[in-house]
């Protein structure tokens, strides 16, 4: 089984959930979403399969979200997926995928530990 990490290496949770796979030996392939963020068809399997709206993934406190108004209750599902697109720093993190289509949001870092 395959498996890879939206990562952010200056995140300690999301440092933490890379080791935590590694002392698992998990050698996942690491994808740094913040050089190389999800597409729109990508960030739609990731929200679908963690049962989640965009919103949910979002990081609220992040200047990014308030100054584009992210907030706004208006803003459709594609509008703030686009957003995470252009501002991948937005993405909570770390997010795991295995390659038979079990995904988790490392917070807490643990919670990886339910898919591999």
């Amino acid at each position: 089984m395959s498996t890879k990490i939206y990562h952010n290496p200056r995140c300690s949770k999301s440092r933490q959930t890379l080791e935590l796979l590694k002392n698992n030996n998990v050698q996942p392939e690491i994808i740094e979403y913040l050089k190389t963020p999800p597409n729109a068809d990508e960030l739609k399997e990731i929200l679908t399969a963690l049962n989640m709206k965009p919103r949910d993934l979002m990081r609220k406190k992040e200047a990014e979200y308030k100054e584009n108004n992210l907030a706004d209750e208006s803003l459709s599902e594609a509008q703030l997926i686009n957003a995470m697109i252009q501002f991948p720093k937005l993405i909570e993190r770390p997010i795991v995928v295995t390659s038979d289509n079990k995904f988790a949001l490392g917070r807490p870092p643990e919670n990886v530990l339910e898919i591999i």
